[in-house]
């Protein structure tokens, strides 16, 4: 009896516990961002949903490199996911450009509206592509900060104009517009400024101020260029791997962390633009006149997005949601 206790005491000693599966997470959110907190969060729940056995180890502040770099390296199984703003997005899936049209709208609520009848398709489109769709985000308003005042594309046109490197359709569209457009990583535009390279950068208010790009860049425009969009993403590989039993849990607790994020980011986004003004920021209103201007530069470009960087069937359903919530929107006013 001594003998049998002793042997299954051995026994337990010596069997293995459950190897820990480790996924590495890139992204360019600063280290302590909301963005950054939230993939933190998600991490845990993650751990206790699995009882330990999976670990979110995230590499914040782009030190993994830009976007890009982020999207090889998971293609290669250097990392394994990466919360990526809709240009890194585009490298995966170009589609996913279609809710990031110049101008294509006015508010949140219509992006919302587009966005919660679209995703599932996207999220196909992504999935073909050896990627799952963790959560979507907003990373905010494009706008265009600036180290001179200007208002106008006129004005634009006379700078040298930020684009991130490694999206060659969107350099050569600005190129064929008489932009002079310069690609550069999106790691690098501090010292873009700094040198003078570049002159002009589209940025989110949010992100201009954690970049601390604002205190060179002193003149935003005050035209909403195109929502930024983000969304986390997993390699296929890595999430069919995780136990089938987890799964739904981990992607509940993966969409909550995304839907938690959304409104705080666009009440900081309206809170970046004070707190910068109160740094000197200039923000430059754009009269009827050159918002007009504005909207016909970028409808201009639609022939060439669609069909090209966006399919054209869903650019036509992007468009074509759009003009619903805008008709329905009237018509509760009435």
């Amino acid at each position: 009896m001594l003998r049998l206790t002793m042997s299954v005491l051995l026994l337990g000693c010596v069997t293995p516990a459950m190897p820990q599966t480790v996924i590495k997470m890139g992204t360019l959110a600063p280290d302590g961002s909301p963005w950054h907190q939230t993939l933190q969060s998600m991490g845990e729940r993650w751990r206790k949903i699995s009882a330990g056995q999976v670990k979110l180890v995230i590499y914040p502040g782009g030190v993994l490199g830009d976007e890009p770099d982020m999207v090889n390296k998971m293609r290669i199984g250097q990392i394994q996911a990466a919360g990526l703003s809709g240009a890194g997005l585009s490298g995966i899936e170009p589609g996913v450009m279609a809710l990031q049209i110049p101008m294509m709208f006015d508010s949140y609520e219509e992006l919302d509206y587009v966005r919660e009848r679209v995703a599932p398709r996207l999220e196909k489109m992504v999935e073909a592509r050896g990627y799952v769709v963790l959560n979507w985000g907003d990373v905010g308003w494009v706008h265009f900060f600036t180290t001179r005042p200007a208002s106008r594309m006129g004005d634009m046109r006379k700078m040298k104009l930020l684009t991130l490197a490694g999206d060659n359709d969107t350099l050569e569209l600005w190129k064929a517009n008489g932009f002079r457009a310069v690609p550069l990583a999106a790691t690098d535009i501090l010292t873009g400024l700094q040198t003078g390279l570049v002159e002009a950068v589209p940025n989110t208010p949010l992100f201009a101020l954690l970049d601390q790009s604002f205190g060179i860049a002193r003149n935003m425009i005050d035209v909403k260029w195109a929502p930024l969009i983000g969304a986390t993403v997993i390699t296929r590989r890595m999430w069919d791997s995780l136990p089938a039993a987890q799964r739904s849990d981990m992607m509940k607790a993966a969409r909550e962390a995304g839907v938690s994020l959304r409104d705080g980011i666009r009440k900081m986004g309206d809170e970046a633009i004070v707190t910068m003004q109160k740094r000197r920021l200039q923000v430059i209103h754009a009269d009827a006149a050159a918002l007009a201007e504005w909207r016909r530069e970028a409808e201009g470009v639609y022939p060439k997005l669609r069909g090209g960087q966006v399919p054209a069937e869903l650019f036509d359903e992007v468009r074509k949601l759009r003009d619903e919530y805008r008709a329905t929107a009237v018509g509760s006013r009435k």
